[in-house]
């Protein structure tokens, strides 16, 4: 028997968001569980083509993607009749005491504005690349970082992401959400 399908739709500013979707799809691939993965940019399938549907989305001062609240208000009702997974990327989450569902703030603001429950939730930490930014972006980023207690100069990319825990996500997504 082949196993449900899974979508995995992500929205990210920097493509670390992105990155980790791509992971967790080669994850469930080496399960056996067909996925496809589409930016919140070109997703053009139905909800209701999917077994499961996944969304990755990551912070950029303070607020999840426009377009990843539009997409869920506008599909509510299809989200909730299929099996759903959603994670936050946020740099805030790598500190101790922000990076678990019940302790970051971005995930727990995000869940009580787009009033959905998912069936799974998770957030990673991001990664921090000050040359990629632009100089506005940058500057921002490094008061942020600054007010936080975190690296405000950096000649390379800090990837804070525990690529253990996005492992571990997607194999609690094949064990619990595709039980039918």
């Amino acid at each position: 028997m082949e196993a449900p399908n899974i979508g995995i739709i992500y929205a990210s500013v920097d493509g670390h968001t992105k990155k980790i979707c791509e992971h967790l799809q080669r994850i469930l691939s080496q399960e056996n569980i067909p996925t496809a993965l589409y930016s919140i940019d070109n997703f053009d399938a139905q909800v209701s083509d999917f077994h499961t549907l996944i969304i990755g989305a990551s912070i950029r001062y303070g607020k999840h993607h426009k377009k990843v609240l539009k997409f869920i208000a506008q599909n509510r009702t299809a989200l909730n009749q299929i099996k759903t997974a959603f994670f936050s990327v946020n740099l805030v989450a790598r500190n101790q005491d922000k990076n678990s569902p019940e302790t970051n703030p971005y995930l727990i603001n995000f869940l009580k504005q787009t009033q959905w429950v998912p069936n799974s939730v998770e957030v990673f930490a991001g990664q921090l690349d000050y040359k990629s930014y632009s100089f506005l972006d940058r500057i921002m980023i490094q008061f942020i970082m600054k007010l936080t207690h975190g690296p405000t100069k950096s000649e390379t990319a800090i990837d804070y992401t525990d690529w253990n825990k996005v492992k571990n996500f997607g194999l609690r997504i094949k064990e619990q959400l595709l039980k039918s």
